[in-house]
């Protein structure tokens, strides 16, 4: 059952100011979310229904998860002490 990831314009900038070798990780991430979309370490945010966040050295990725639909929607991609604001 595979999942599509859905990468808004916004997120796509946010991925692409990234140091580069942060960058490379993050992408790799995000293409183990096709197979997995709860993959060993994700962390489900709580207040929120289908939210989840993924780590990667000290950068976030923060996503949400439609099973009905089988999509994942990335909502911010960024350092830890951004992304929660």
């Amino acid at each position: 059952m595979k999942y599509k990831v859905i990468l808004p314009n916004p997120v796509v900038k946010q991925i692409d100011s990234l140091p580069s070798e942060v960058h490379s990780k993050v992408l790799d991430k995000l293409k183990l979310l096709v197979e997995n979309p709860r993959p060993h370490g994700c962390i489900k945010l709580k207040g929120y229904k289908n939210e989840y966040r993924m780590r990667v050295g000290r950068y976030r990725i923060r996503y949400e998860v439609n099973d009905t639909l089988q999509t994942i929607v990335v909502l911010h991609c960024g350092h830890r002490k951004d992304i929660y604001r």
